[in-house]
């Protein structure tokens, strides 16, 4: 308990945002295993053959939109968990800002038209840039100690 004794309070709202994202996560998950029933994918095909259905790039455009999120993660996750310790208010403030442009990349990937992730969604990597610095000045912080 001691570690955490030393961290400061406001690194709770880095834990709590990694808590959003796993909900986000789990709502993604939903979302494609409903998908692969509209559009008929059975189990355990990860992406659908246009070849063998009509409905593949809907179905494909959903499934990419949760694997991206899946990609992405455990940088967010390290990214939060480090750079939090420092700086907790903005990694969490980031963390937000990141979860709600995932949540829009998501749903613009899932209309079909992949473009359509990119209205905002883009935006999550400056996001991501940010709690880098975070990180950044974390290791710094650390090494000058």
């Amino acid at each position: 308990m001691a570690v955490v004794e030393s961290l400061p309070k406001e690194y709770g709202y880095v834990v709590l945002v990694l808590v959003v994202y796993c909900f986000l996560n789990f709502w993604m998950s939903i979302s494609v295993g409903i998908a692969r029933k509209k559009y008929g994918v059975p189990y355990p095909t990860m992406y659908a053959n246009e070849a063998d259905n009509k409905n593949a790039k809907l179905f494909n455009c959903v499934q990419r939109g949760h694997q991206n999120s899946l990609e992405m993660m455990p940088m967010f996750f390290l990214l939060m968990i480090l750079g939090g310790i420092k700086h907790p208010l903005i990694c969490a403030s980031l963390g937000v800002v990141y979860i709600v442009t995932r949540y829009l990349y998501f749903k613009g990937y899932s209309t079909g038209d992949p473009q359509n992730r990119l209205s905002i969604g883009k935006y999550g990597f400056l996001a991501l840039f940010g709690l880098m610095f975070c990180t950044i000045s974390c290791g710094v912080h650390i090494l000058a100690a």
